[in-house]
């Protein structure tokens, strides 16, 4: 297989494709390229009750790129992941670089939520999310949706769907489908960096107006 780089795993995910392992053990890295693609429409993310209950808490503190590293081994620290070696130093790499972010849920110094992704124009390919209290990903990913479209994005990869994400707006697409998106969003202009975070209420109310 030819070796991986940032700058290869860049293209692929600019060709529709992303990099997965068996699992943490193995060293071998495969290409994934679904026939239905799971996304996250950031004009219909859903936040229910208990959810927006749980938001305008505000028990919590949340942070962009402020423990990358922490927050890919948070998702890692289960019985079966595809993340292993390869595949967390390729994404430190991409983080180094400026490519790769994470939003993180804290509980003081405490992680207890968050999630990661590659940023390219205005595509975010979401990799992974953890939880460590109840709604803790779900919060995650309610300042994630609401940052993006802020920050200018129009696309929101989830790559699978899973009965979370559908939970919370996602929808499952084909991959012709998912291929027009990206290439539409290759060509738009965004910056994961800005704006900042907005406050707890901010974010419901611009939730509310979107979905």
């Amino acid at each position: 297989m030819t070796k991986l780089t940032p700058e290869l795993l860049l293209q692929a995910y600019a060709g529709g494709v992303f990099p997965m392992a068996e699992s943490r053990d193995d060293p071998e890295v495969f290409w994934v390229d679904p026939d239905k693609r799971g996304v996250l429409p950031l004009d219909g993310f859903h936040i229910s009750r208990s959810l927006r209950k749980a938001i305008l808490k505000e028990d919590y503190q949340v942070t962009l790129n402020r423990d990358f590293a922490g927050v890919v081994r948070a998702c890692a620290d289960r019985e079966e992941t595809w993340i292993n070696d390869t595949i967390f130093d390729l994404y430190a790499e991409l983080h180094r670089i400026g490519f790769a972010h994470s939003l993180e849920v804290w509980d003081d110094d405490t992680l207890i939520g968050g999630t990661y992704g590659v940023a390219l124009a205005g595509a975010f390919f979401g990799e992974s999310m953890f939880s460590r209290r109840t709604n803790g990903s779900k919060i995650a990913l309610a300042y994630l949706v609401d940052h993006l479209r802020e920050a200018g994005f129009v696309l929101c990869d989830t790559q699978f769907l899973t009965d979370h994400l559908a939970s919370l707006g996602g929808v499952e697409i084909s991959r012709k489908d998912y291929r027009e998106r990206l290439t539409k969003a290759l060509n738009v202009p965004a910056d994961f960096t800005q704006p900042s975070l907005p406050a707890a209420s901010t974010l419901i109310q611009r939730s509310t107006q979107t979905s």
